[in-house]
């Protein structure tokens, strides 16, 4: 008879335990008794939201992608607009989130449609600026596909903002990245801006073509 194999845990089990007995501590730093029936399980829980909420970080592109780039005689503008994010501010650890609108111009590939809200979700789920998460969906595209052009637009709610800090429940932040075609020419990014508006009575951009990196806070 084989020998009954011993269970020995691992590094993710070791490291879950540090991560669960972290959040157990920071529970007593705030004043609170993590042996009380509602907090029992709360380091588990947090420890598997936070896992969730970053698991962009191990997230690999390429197999994201995986091959879904089809050649296609089609050269004009492909937006896929109101793509639900959700985020956490690296500064206080407290969620944002939002739209994403993404815009590229085809030279001789497009992407599957379902690959982009995917690809907002890997640089979403991790510890993020608005900025820099407009920015890397961007660059990501231009790298992958190498499009004319690519824009990205975020529409975002901070809650570092809105429950704590100033207190504005109702700003709100826009942060733009324009790069090729929509760069450097200014009908092409007024065309995706205008195109922005049509079916949403509620969007915040302008007519205006918005910088590369812009942001915009209303209170």
């Amino acid at each position: 008879m084989a020998p009954e194999a011993v269970a020995t845990p691992n590094a993710a089990e070791t490291y879950n335990d540090r991560m669960q007995d972290l959040i157990q501590r920071l529970l007593v730093e705030l004043g609170e008794d993590p042996s009380r029936e509602g907090l029992v399980k709360t380091p588990r829980r947090v420890d598997k939201a936070l896992r969730f909420l970053t698991s962009g970080y191990s997230a690999d592109i390429d197999a994201m992608l995986n091959g879904a780039l089809f050649s296609v005689d089609y050269s004009e503008m492909v937006i896929v607009r109101d793509i639900d994010f959700y985020s956490m501010c690296e500064h206080h650890l407290l969620p944002f989130f939002g739209k994403c609108h993404v815009a590229y111009i085809p030279n001789g590939k497009v992407i599957g449609l379902s690959k982009i809200p995917r690809l907002v979700d890997i640089f979403a789920r991790r510890l993020q600026l608005q900025e820099r998460l407009t920015n890397q969906i961007a660059h990501t595209i231009l790298d992958k596909i190498q499009p004319l052009g690519v824009a990205v637009v975020c529409e975002g709610t901070h809650l570092c903002m809105a429950m704590r800090g100033v207190e504005k429940q109702n700003s709100y932040t826009i942060t733009s990245a324009m790069l090729g075609a929509f760069r450097d020419q200014a009908r092409t990014r007024m065309e995706f801006l205008e195109l922005l508006k049509l079916r949403s009575g509620s969007l915040s951009i302008t007519g205006l073509p918005l910088p590369q990196g812009s942001h915009h806070s209303d209170d």
